[in-house]
């Protein structure tokens, strides 16, 4: 049993208590969630690196990751959804935490709740903090939930932030333009301490919002960027922001393994992040060349091995599809591309399948499960109003609409499933349950 009689054992029971109290329902603030963590006194001397924005963080947390786990740190790394399990959501030194782990980590927080509510994000986060202090680590990657000012991830300060992108997504929550997103996401910024943007274009909500505290604020394009040829890249950085002191060149480093023209952003963001730590983390370039080519994160612009070509990418917005429409577009010829789409109701579904359409000549739309998912048919009127050209079939989920592209697909063709992490999700463990009939 648990700390206390009636409380799960197994870490399949915690998760369904958490889902059965408080759902996933979102609800953003701090003060429910800073007196819990209060009262589990729990802490660590590990180097915090926060990372926010639109799109990105889930590459730039793996980057970080693979980077410092070469240079052989003791890394924590926290970061959300998960696609198949959720002990992929705290990672110690590269390995899914245990169920074991969790389970203390969960009791942990239940121990000093009382009647506080919490919900599943936020019980979830700081039992992902009560993991990684018993672990003793030297760094700790933390990736905001949504939003970040409001976000349970900030209640640890960071002694790095990344904001990596800043678009459209979320708005309900975080407002209904860039300049009001961008001020939620520079909440994770701290004063007198490193803040990299890896938007060449943030908002001016960010950039003041960093000045204002006194955050030592690094822009993409302004204090450091890149570039490269066909073989290789080079990173630069002024000595200091804004575009003051000396030049820094890095250069001959080898493109990140994982795929997508977006990811030499990314990857100039965490580099510049590992210099700003490098009196506390001191990071050798072989470190990052190894920590970039060997990194990798399922669901973002993955592709399979094997004929017809499948490419998962959990993009559902806008900012995401428009990515992976490029990245499509660099891929090479394939007469026939087929898309399994699945989506939430909360999404820019236009604005998704607008950026799109130009790639798709086949559209098998699926319903997507729980409150938020939209079905397929209320899919098909959205494509076609985005522009959505060529057939359109409705099925009941991803895996479904996955196995009818594989039977019309031919070997030369493509199939893309994205819109969502649930899509992505439905397909991965149909294709896993597939290998090991």
């Amino acid at each position: 049993m648990g700390l206390n009689a009636g409380l799960p054992a197994t870490l399949e029971g915690w998760l369904a208590l958490l889902e059965q109290r408080h759902g996933q329902r979102i609800e953003l603030g701090l003060e429910r969630v800073r007196k819990v963590k209060d009262a589990m006194a729990v802490s660590s001397d590990a180097a915090v690196i926060t990372i926010g924005g639109t799109n990105g963080k889930g590459s730039c947390c793996a980057m970080l990751e693979g980077i410092l786990l070469a240079a052989g740190y003791r890394v924590g790394c926290y970061t959300s959804p998960h696609l198949m399990r959720y002990n992929e959501r705290v990672r110690i030194d590269g390995q899914d935490a245990s169920d074991a782990q969790l389970v203390v980590g969960f009791e942990a927080v239940e121990a000093v709740r009382g009647d506080t509510p919490l919900t599943y994000f936020e019980h979830g986060t700081l039992a992902a903090w009560a993991v990684f202090a018993a672990a003793r680590l030297d760094v700790i990657i933390l990736e905001v939930g949504l939003g970040g000012r409001l976000d349970a991830v900030n209640l640890f300060d960071a002694d790095c932030s990344i904001v990596t992108s800043v678009a459209m997504d979320h708005m309900d929550f975080l407002g209904d333009t860039r300049e009001a997103i961008g001020f939620e996401k520079a909440g994770i910024f701290r004063a007198g301490r490193p803040a990299v943007c890896g938007d060449p274009q943030p908002p001016a909500s960010l950039v003041e919002h960093a000045l204002t505290i006194g955050a030592e604020l690094w822009i993409s394009g302004r204090d450091f960027g890149f570039g490269g040829d066909r073989q290789q890249w080079g990173y630069w950085r002024y000595a200091e922001p804004p575009a003051q002191g000396a030049l820094v060149k890095r250069g001959g480093l080898a493109y990140p393994a994982l795929r997508g023209t977006n990811q030499l952003l990314n990857a100039s963001a965490v580099i510049t992040a590992l210099e700003c730590l490098r009196t506390r983390l001191p990071v050798s370039m072989q470190h990052v060349r190894q920590g970039l080519m060997l990194v990798e994160v399922p669901g973002r612009f993955q592709v399979l091995p094997g004929r017809p070509a499948v490419v998962l990418d959990v993009a559902h917005n806008p900012q995401a599809a428009g990515v992976l429409a490029e990245n499509l577009g660099s891929m090479g010829f394939y007469p026939e591309t087929w898309a399994v789409l699945g989506m939430l109701a909360d999404k820019d579904v236009e604005g998704v399948c607008a950026l799109m359409a130009g790639r798709v000549d086949h559209w098998l739309l699926a319903d997507l499960p729980g409150p938020r998912g939209l079905a397929a048919e209320s899919l098909v009127g959205r494509v076609r109003a985005a522009g959505g050209k060529g057939d359109m079939h409705c099925f009941s989920s991803p895996a479904e609409a996955f196995a009818a592209a594989q039977k019309a697909a031919l070997e030369g063709d493509r199939i893309v499933v994205f819109g969502s992490f649930l899509t992505v999700a439905d397909v991965l463990a149909a294709i896993k349950a597939a290998r090991q009939r």
